[in-house]
């Protein structure tokens, strides 16, 4: 059967398009075969470096002594942080912290994902330890370790902690220092030398390297109201580190959050929930809703006073109502924390 010449010309204009075809079908199959082998890599770093986070085991008390659980299909997060400033070489993060924490933090995260409410909570705060009466919070940690404090905070803030962390502040050097510096609006100028050299903070817009924020973190000294002002510069701090560490650079890049989590890793003690999956879940919630409002505020007080013969901080119950009410709705957007009273009654 003999062959049109239109039937060999059509043919020949066909032969070089099917060889592009090809070309162009095999650069995108490299290039998703290239893809999936990065996310691989990255998978196994991230999961290499949270396997090397320490585990807290047991770290919740029993279901009788907590709050119902959230049925809604959108549910809030909330992290317990304990932060400890006396780790030795190596060893336990849990046997560093032992029986108090240098500092408790509460991270709220509304249903709607816009905002992130960091709460601390004052490690002097007169407080209901469940089973033991009141007392300062961190006489939980020594009646009862890791699930005594989450009952206590549990029932402050009337809603169950999805997961723990303990963190050695030495962790924030390299972690500030990866992020290329954690920029915080400084309330009250001061000097501090806790890590060597002396570094002075001017108030105002200040941005901070890893031996400076170390140190900002850890003075009171240098205050009149002593913790108050060194909680206020926590909050500072954090609100400066989670706004570098939400930045769609940062939250939307694998390689760059498994980067931070190898960084940390020595530094970190965590409840399971706080592994590869979950972060990598709730980086991407956050990516889905933007860059959220980062909030930082005490939890309410009356002031200083004294029991018997120790000096505690007097829990504004009213004001602290409002905080259980406002943790309740979706979103947290209009939110405006009570003010702390810090002075004596």
């Amino acid at each position: 059967m003999e062959t049109s010449t239109d039937e060999t010309t059509s043919a020949r204009r066909r032969k070089p398009w099917s060889r592009r075809r090809k070309v162009v079908v095999g650069i995108a199959s490299a290039l998703v075969l290239a893809l999936v082998a990065a996310v691989g890599v990255f998978a196994l770093r991230l999961q290499s470096s949270t396997s090397e986070v320490e585990t807290v085991e047991d770290a919740f008390p029993d279901d009788s002594m907590r709050p119902d659980a959230d049925a809604a299909d959108s549910d809030p997060l909330n992290y317990l942080l304990l932060g400890s400033d006396s780790r030795g070489e190596g060893g336990s993060l849990l046997d560093s912290l032992g029986d108090r924490a240098d500092t408790i933090l509460l991270v709220h995260v509304p249903s709607d994902r816009e905002t992130v409410q960091v709460m601390s909570i004052m490690r002097d705060s007169y407080v209901d330890i469940p089973g033991y009466g009141s007392a300062k919070v961190n006489a939980a940690l020594s009646y009862g370790g890791v699930p005594l404090m989450v009952a206590t905070v549990e029932q402050l803030i009337d809603q169950r902690i999805d997961d723990v962390a303990i963190i050695d502040f030495a962790g924030f050097e390299g972690l500030t220092d990866a992020l290329g510096g954690v920029t915080v609006q400084n309330e009250v100028a001061f000097s501090a030398a806790h890590s060597g050299p002396v570094h002075t903070f001017e108030a105002g817009e200040i941005t901070l390297d890893g031996a400076e924020a170390l140190d900002y973190v850890r003075e009171r000294y240098a205050f009149p109201d002593g913790d108050y002002q060194r909680v206020r510069n926590q909050q500072a701090f954090m609100s400066g580190l989670l706004a570098a560490l939400l930045d769609p650079s940062v939250v939307a890049n694998p390689l760059a959050i498994t980067e931070l989590v190898e960084v940390m890793a020595p530094y970190m003690a965590t409840t399971g929930g706080l592994g590869t999956t979950s972060i990598l879940g709730v980086a991407t919630q956050f990516v889905g809703a933007g860059i959220p409002d980062v909030r930082t505020f005490t939890m309410p007080t009356t002031g200083t006073g004294t029991v018997g013969s120790e000096s505690v901080v007097l829990v504004d119950d009213v004001a602290l109502q409002l905080v259980r009410d406002a943790f309740q709705q979706d979103s947290m957007t209009d939110f405006q924390a009570p003010a702390p009273i810090t002075t004596t009654p």
